[in-house]
């Protein structure tokens, strides 16, 4: 591939309560998961401010306007996890509301319409039901009858995905030519580094914790290197694109605040080594991670924004989403 600027990519795991659902309550975390409708148009703002393009991979069941509509698009085979808790299907669905007016934890037609009408923001798929790929007990055709649905629905709304993010970034390369075969170009891979497979339920506890322990540590300090990649890597297309991700933009802690300056340093440096080598830099979050604290959260945000401006002007750097890197890839590769 011909010489190419560094590029910045970003994407959202837009997923509201349907992405915590097994390890979290309304009552626990309700308020994040409502504070959603403000944080997504504040992040919008933000990215027309700078010039930013962005993917956000939303779940299928929020394009839904109401539970009976959504139930029309559930297919008829279902994960069939181990562990029963991780499936939505299994007595959750009795406290979700009628609608997207009285169920903010459940439904985001609305936000998807805004986010569509962005002419720098493209719409994928984090799969219809938050599907977990790499949990015992599910297998290749359960997925594929998810993604589908994820596409049906999306397309009712006017929405073509093209890329996917894997749930708990649980990657499962052996379904990605299922993923290629439903239209889907590109996919969210992840770091290299040991500490960042998404392994599902098949880790023992010791290196959950040993991965979880390390992951945090990186956050803060250059452990695992930049985590940046070369236009070259990212043309060995096998069978989709990966993309794969840099960096999780961390909430802003209470605890660890004191710490702010080390992660959004830690974040610049990345991003300006990308720049300079001509590298891509992927950076992602889910939109409920600014459900707390969403000022310093958007400040945060808007410090690397600012960063990359700068580096736009000095190196290049370009703004891209999932979608416009693999048109880019496409035209020049």
């Amino acid at each position: 591939m011909d010489k190419k600027n560094g590029a910045l990519v970003i994407s959202l795991d837009f997923e509201l309560l349907w992405g915590v659902r097994d390890k979290r309550t309304i009552t626990s975390y309700g308020n994040d998961i409502i504070a959603v409708k403000k944080v997504v148009p504040n992040l919008l703002d933000l990215f027309s401010q700078y010039n930013i393009k962005t993917t956000f991979s939303t779940v299928g069941f929020l394009f839904a306007h109401s539970k009976e509509e959504l139930l029309n698009y559930i297919p008829i085979l279902k994960p069939g996890y181990k562990n029963k808790n991780l499936s939505p299907y299994n007595g959750h669905f009795d406290i979700v509301g009628d609608n997207a007016n009285s169920d903010p934890y459940h439904f985001a037609p609305e936000l998807i319409s805004e986010i569509a009408k962005d002419p720098n923001q493209t719409i994928g798929t984090h799969t219809f039901s938050h599907y977990y790929c790499l949990e015992p007990g599910q297998t290749s055709k359960e997925f594929k009858e998810d993604l589908k649905a994820a596409i049906k629905i999306s397309q009712q709304n006017n929405i073509n995905v093209k890329s996917i993010v894997f749930p708990r970034n649980q990657c499962n390369t052996e379904y990605l030519e299922i993923c290629k075969d439903l239209g889907i170009t590109s996919y969210r891979g992840n770091e290299k580094s040991w500490a960042f497979q998404g392994n599902g339920n098949k880790s023992s506890l010791p290196n959950v914790y040993a991965r979880r322990l390390f992951r945090g540590l990186d956050a803060y300090l250059n452990i695992f290197g930049h985590h940046c990649y070369t236009w070259d890597e990212l043309l060995e297309k096998k069978p989709i694109y990966n993309i794969p991700s840099s960096r999780l933009l961390r909430s802003y802690s209470d605890k660890l605040g004191f710490l702010e300056f080390l992660k959004i340093r830690r974040i610049k440096k990345s991003m300006s080594y990308a720049a300079k080598h001509n590298k891509i830099f992927h950076l992602w979050w889910h939109p409920h991670n600014f459900g707390s604290n969403m000022d310093k959260n958007l400040k945060n945000l808007e410090k690397i924004l600012n960063h990359y401006q700068k580096l736009n002007k000095k190196f290049g750097l370009d703004s891209h989403s999932m979608e416009s890197l693999v048109e880019k890839l496409e035209k020049n590769g």
